[in-house]
């Protein structure tokens, strides 16, 4: 049972896993279905165990985590958990293909070449036309997106969890958005572009912008706040457009409006989410954990390795609008 585990930092060190992982092979959350704590994972009922609230009326403080030696084993999970649940926030996954883990700091992909046309027909008995899947020619390094935090013992050690926990959460946001701008720049720097017809963005340029998508489907339109509350205000689209909870805003011919600063006032990206672009990373998010179990949380570092990949260039568009 739960309340039985012997927490060592060595659960963060095994070779191809993390600290849940290695946690709920221990304690799988399979043997709680059907009881009071089945919504919980392996690190939850740590929690629940050690008696630690990390919000709530009454949230404990830091140092709760480290009360012993076995509880200051799971503030490295803790800190992590915020900052991943930041880097979320920028809802990467809505624009991601597909996500690739590898163990290397260099990653090719794959890639198809055709013979010949789709189309093309073959009389009986001629060969067949090609399709091969082959490793891309282009070698991709993969960079880091990392930070040095700073949050001395002394300083945080009577802060509230939920309060500590929300500034790694900003932390996590800001790498999140840094990590969405990448990824915003693999679509651009990859799309075909058109140039809307007049001087300023009307309805049938989003439409020649839809029409452009021939073998594909626009699942997602990306805009600076600006130029989405200019969309929204075109009459067509103030008409016919629909907003729900799950979607957000889904535009007459289907698509998912997305506001971003990221994109500049002078452009509009429209993709198809299911083929445009692939996220590679080596991890989800590397952490010091030994320096925070010691309470030597004076520079802590924080990294995320990333690379986005061009899948389908049919799938991704930019319209430009000067």
């Amino acid at each position: 049972m739960f309340d039985n585990i012997k927490l060592e930092k060595g659960l963060y060190n095994l070779a191809g896993k993390n600290f849940i992982d290695a946690l709920e092979e221990i304690d799988p959350s399979e043997n709680y279905v059907g009881t009071p704590i089945e919504k919980l994972d392996a690190f939850e009922r740590q929690l629940k165990r050690f008696d630690i609230r990390v919000n709530g009326a009454h949230c404990d403080k830091v140092e709760k985590f480290f009360t012993t030696t076995e509880t200051a084993v799971l503030f490295p999970e803790y800190m992590k958990r915020c900052i991943v649940q930041g880097i979320e926030d920028s809802n990467i996954g809505d624009i991601v293909a597909v996500k690739t883990i590898v163990n290397a700091t260099v990653y090719k992909g794959l890639s198809i070449t055709d013979t010949s046309s789709y189309t093309s027909t073959i009389s009986a008995g001629s060969l067949l036309p090609d399709s091969t899947i082959t490793e891309s020619s282009t070698t991709y390094d993969i960079k880091k997106f990392a930070r040095l935090i700073n949050c001395p013992y002394e300083v945080i050690r009577q802060q509230n969890l939920d309060v500590f926990g929300l500034q790694l959460r900003v932390i996590g946001r800001k790498i999140g958005f840094a990590i969405y701008s990448k990824a915003l720049s693999a679509i651009t720097d990859n799309a075909s572009s058109i140039d809307i017809s007049g001087s300023e963005l009307a309805y049938s340029d989003l439409i020649n912008l839809f029409g452009e998508f021939t073998n594909y489907d626009i699942t997602t339109v990306i805009a600076s706040p600006a130029i989405c509350a200019k969309i929204l205000q075109l009459d067509e689209i103030a008409d016919h457009c629909c907003c729900n909870n799950t979607n957000g805003i889904i535009l007459p011919f289907g698509a998912r409006l997305v506001k971003s600063t990221m994109v500049d006032d002078t452009k509009i990206l429209a993709i198809d989410k299911d083929f445009a672009i692939e996220y590679v990373t080596t991890s989800d998010l590397y952490m010091e954990t030994d320096k925070i179990i010691n309470r030597q949380l004076e520079s802590v570092s924080v990294s995320i390795p990333c690379l986005f990949r061009a899948l389908v260039t049919d799938a991704m568009k930019v319209l430009n609008l000067s």
